[in-house]
């Protein structure tokens, strides 16, 4: 069994984390009901006795001493971290494995990945390394940041290039939330654009998340509870709407139950790796599969059902219903149209008692309507993990490498413009050290780049350009 060491960056990385270890545990504790220590969790926790201030050999296997995850968790700012440490999850991180400031990045890439990046890089790089050597096979590193704020965009960032450096040969899976255009940090253009190219550069694969999206599905859900249509009650300890059920009491985060929806995609995306299954996928092989041309990595994400892990009294979904949800608009993370632009590639990853006969017969079903590029007409990537999501029968993630994201790339280029062209709140950045105006037009660069290389794909279906430049042959 291999294991994955997650990196949580800046206030929303440090959110998202503690749903997804909280719902983790859940679903774990849901499983493994004798509370030994097995090898699906020994994939994202360390079993470790507290009475000897260690994990030596001995207790490996065997019952659960004390659970530890695999985890580095940094922040400029200390509220989120100190939330953690002081709520149910307490036990779960130890000071080893956090890294904190005061001051915060102020919504400023520069001052976190070249003031705070030189600052903390020894300290992360140990840490990095103390976490690792806790692995027995690692297999990958998940990082989760934000791209609008100072902290998850240039420190995340900086964490990004750091794993590069230190472990090459492992992958980098980067979900990344991405900022509404309606977003009240005014610098989150800069942020979100300079964060960009080093994310074309270092990452393997990345999950974009938009919060817009987020908050149209909270609200679908909100409706439903309200209108009474498939079950008005939300039910007790609800795993989704927030972390108590409380959601009906006021006492809800604001952004618990957007949290709990990304934390949701990363156990679906984790399952294959965490529970036993009649067709498991390495992690790895999603970028082997999913990735055909280095830059081209932002895979589309999909979730069924959305009011996960029993959230509202909602009937189940019928099987093949669930496939035709997954490639609907309205249960994806990111606002954009896949089956009216071009797949490269799809990935889907069933959980629950599902057979392989269902999900080719659902593949044949759905081929007809999505439109693959010529070379990859055959381009899916299949994975059944046997363990369903607690209170379901059985969920999907599809992930698609499509040229639908262009059209978010292409906004959000205009809004840095809108910005740049004004030479609006650049001093903020300039003033610090290593950081020149010439960070901002390469980043420009680095992401018209990008938008002219899923453009080409899209005029030419995949194949080559019409007009090829020739050879000049010099005589």
């Amino acid at each position: 069994m291999t294991q994955s060491v997650v990196v949580q960056v800046g206030q929303c990385g440090n959110q998202v984390g503690r749903r997804f270890w909280d719902l983790a545990l859940r679903e774990h504790a849901a499983v493994n009901q004798k509370g030994i220590y097995d090898e699906a969790l020994s994939s994202f926790f360390r079993n470790v006795d507290t009475r000897s201030g260690g994990d030596g050999p001995g207790i490996h296997k065997g019952k659960i001493c004390s659970l530890k995850a695999r985890a580095v968790l940094i922040d400029m700012e200390e509220g989120v971290v100190n939330e953690i440490l002081q709520g149910p999850l307490r036990d779960v991180f130890d000071s080893k494995q956090l890294i904190t400031d005061v001051s915060g990045s102020g919504n400023n890439w520069a001052v976190g990945h070249k003031l705070y990046g030189c600052q903390y890089r020894e300290n992360i790089v140990e840490m990095l390394r103390k976490t690792v050597e806790y692995c027995d096979c690692l297999q990958c590193f998940f990082i989760i940041h934000s791209m609008g704020g100072g902290t998850g965009s240039g420190l995340g960032t900086f964490v990004l290039n750091l794993l590069e450096d230190e472990f090459p040969e492992v992958y980098r899976f980067v979900t990344s939330v991405f900022p509404s255009g309606e977003d009240d940090v005014i610098t989150s253009p800069y942020n979100t654009v300079l964060a960009m190219k080093e994310l074309n550069e270092h990452a393997d694969c990345v999950l974009p998340i938009e919060n817009e999206s987020l908050f149209e599905i909270v609200n679908k859900i909100h409706q439903m509870i309200s209108s009474g249509k498939l079950g008005s009650t939300v039910k007790q300890n609800s795993l989704v709407t927030s972390s108590a059920g409380v959601a009906k009491t006021g006492r809800e985060k604001p952004f618990d139950t957007m949290n709990n929806i990304v934390a949701n995609l990363l156990l679906n995306l984790t399952s294959s790796a965490r529970f036993e299954g009649s067709l498991n996928m390495d992690l790895n092989e999603i970028s082997m599969n999913l990735v055909p041309f280095p830059r081209l990595h932002y895979l589309v994400s999909s979730l069924t059902p959305l009011y996960t892990l029993a959230d509202v009294n909602v009937p189940s979904r019928k099987l093949d219903q669930m496939f035709s949800d997954a490639f609907s608009r309205d249960h994806q993370l990111i606002q954009a149209d896949p089956k009216h632009s071009l797949y490269l590639a799809c990935a889907l990853l069933v959980r629950g008692n599902v057979q392989v006969s269902d999900l080719r017969r659902n593949i044949e079903r759905l081929k007809p309507s999505l439109h693959f590029v010529s070379w990859n007409q055959e381009g899916w990537k299949t994975a059944l993990c046997s363990v369903p999501p607690v209170g379901h029968s059985h969920s999907l993630l599809a992930l698609s490498n499509n040229t639908c994201v262009k059209p978010t790339f292409i906004e959000l280029r205009e809004r840095f413009m809108k910005l740049y062209r004004k030479k609006a709140h650049l001093h903020h950045y300039l003033h610090i050290d290593g950081m020149e105006q010439s960070c901002f037009s390469e980043a420009m660069l680095s992401l018209s780049n990008l938008i002219e290389e899923y453009h080409e794909l899209d005029v030419t279906n995949g194949g080559p350009r019409t007009d090829p430049s020739r050879l000049k042959i010099a005589v």
